[in-house]
């Protein structure tokens, strides 16, 4: 572990309400990561069908598969010449090396003829985003919190974040003496401090799973889901925790035992590390956390210095442009140059992170003359980047001072997940969905009934907003013991989707 590692403070916060279950990473009191999922739209990422070929694209080498979902699934045909590759494992796995198994291998197969009425096993790897379906493939991998299991592959590989060659090189060998022929697998960050029959024993476990897989498969027939990923609290402690996470706060009781038996499996020992927050319904209000993702929904974020960055997102790419603000600097105006891109650098990186950024990305930093210049904030951004567990590449700097940077797009970003195209401006600006303006409702109402000990409360708002509370109301109820307060709804016809009013009622 290094010096900059056993520096940062690392903490994971989880709310849960009747709308949605959000996750946020920590490192030093600033969040760098959001998980969000909606009860009504949970994510189907990583889960695996038994899909069947509706219509074929010759035209794109493409297909639609039907997994049971809303929308048939699309699949490129080019996912049938080849096996599980090392770059989608790197995905999956925090960046993972993806250094191949120098006994083996992946072979390439022949392409197969692809039919409509043809069934096959497909996995989900890029949600539904928009208009656009869920992607799917039949690279199937399947994640532990020490291991990826690749079926029908030979990869060995190895994190990144494990430098030590004496740990590669065990674990390596670890590897191919126990995962057997015909299976690969990629060594995750978490299991460089545990033993070896630790990692064995989860290796097997997801041998098994895959097992099973293959004989619900056999049995089944299309539209037919075999495997569901797991929920988000699942998934945050899989991909998130690790023994440098100081500590988890939680609000929910339900869940907050969840994760305790999910820790004790994952960390045994670190049980103490879970904290329920007791009497807190909503957790990112009291500690901040709510203001740091009204910030990440900002057009223009602010340096430390004074300079600031603005993020545009268009269709094709986002454009992040770097302006020296209130930045003066304290020398020359070279120094004063490379300095804010060097911070803009860092702040970008989080940024990606934490908007879940995927796609193309075009930064366009402040104007250097240097080449050696150019070159520290293109290694600035890379080392800020390092620590992504989503493979972003930085492709250099061109003669116009533009970067371009590439990262994985997986599921929905953090403005498509709270925001929506505004009606009324055609899509040139953005709203808050009703679900946000909802939440942020509930926390001001529960703030004035619990600090007032109030009994009657009038909440007026749009319509649509007023019919989520309906709906979530007797949970709410239920959650908060509210079982004796009066809440009057009233709706707001023609009102803005963020108008609202909150008032406290007389008992009279």
């Amino acid at each position: 572990m290094n010096d900059l590692t056993a520096k940062t403070d690392k903490r994971i916060v989880i709310d849960a309400n009747p709308y949605r279950t959000r996750a946020v990473l920590m490192e030093n009191g600033r969040v760098v990561e959001i998980c969000s999922e909606q009860r009504s739209r949970e994510s189907l990422l990583g889960s695996i069908y038994r899909g069947r070929v509706c219509s074929m694209l010759p035209g794109m080498s493409a297909a639609f598969i039907d997994i049971g979902a809303e929308k048939n699934a699309f699949f490129s045909i080019a996912d049938l010449d080849s096996p599980s590759p090392a770059a989608s494992g790197a995905d999956i796995v925090e960046q993972a090396d993806g250094e191949a198994n120098t006994r083996g291998g992946a072979v390439k197969k022949p392409r197969k003829a692809l039919r409509v009425g043809q069934e096959l096993m497909v996995q989900v790897v890029k949600d539904a985003q928009g208009s656009k379906a869920a992607r799917v493939s039949t690279r199937i991998s399947l994640s532990g919190h020490l291991l990826v299991l690749f079926p029908d592959s030979e990869l060995i590989g190895i994190s990144k974040h494990i430098t030590e060659d004496a740990d590669r090189e065990r674990l390596r060998r670890l590897i191919a003496a126990n995962k057997g022929e015909g299976v690969g697998a990629i060594v995750r960050t978490a299991a460089a401090t545990r033993a070896d029959e630790d990692i064995v024993a989860e290796l097997e476990r997801l041998k098994a799973r895959w097992q099973s897989i293959q004989n619900a498969y056999r049995i089944s027939a299309a539209p037919k889901c075999l495997f569901s990923e797991d929920g988000l609290v699942e998934r945050t402690l899989r991909d998130l925790f690790r023994p440098d996470v100081s500590r988890i706060t939680v609000n929910d009781r339900d869940c907050c035992s969840r994760i305790l038996e999910l820790v004790s499996e994952l960390e045994p020992g670190a049980a103490e590390k879970v904290h329920f927050a007791e009497n807190a319904p909503d957790l990112f209000e009291q500690l901040g956390i709510e203001k740091q993702i009204d910030e990440a929904l900002a057009r223009r974020v602010w340096l430390k210095s004074g300079a600031y960055i603005v993020l545009d997102q268009t269709e094709a790419l986002l454009s992040i442009d770097v302006n020296s603000g209130k930045n003066i600097g304290r020398s020359d105006l070279r120094a004063t140059a490379l300095a804010t891109n060097c911070e803009a650098a860092g702040e970008i990186a989080r940024q990606l992170r934490l908007r879940n950024i995927g796609g193309i990305v075009i930064i366009d930093f402040i104007d250097l003359e240097s080449a050696e210049d150019k070159q520290t904030v293109v290694r600035t951004l890379r080392e800020a980047l390092a620590n992504d567990r989503t493979t972003a590449l930085v492709h250099g700097m061109t003669t116009l001072g533009l970067v371009e940077v590439t990262r994985k797009k997986l599921r929905e970003n953090l403005a498509s997940s709270m925001q929506r195209e505004c009606l009324c401006c055609s899509g040139s600006g953005r709203v808050s969905t009703p679900e946000t303006v909802a939440l942020r409702i509930r926390a001001r109402a529960l703030a004035r009934l619990f600090d007032l000990e109030a009994k009657r409360i009038s909440i007026s708002a749009h319509p649509s907003v007023i019919a989520l509370i309906k709906q979530h109301l007797p949970a709410e109820r239920r959650l908060n013991a509210m079982e004796e307060v009066e809440v009057v709804l009233n709706e707001l016809r023609g009102a803005a989707m963020d108008e609202f009013e909150v008032r406290l009622l007389s008992d009279q």
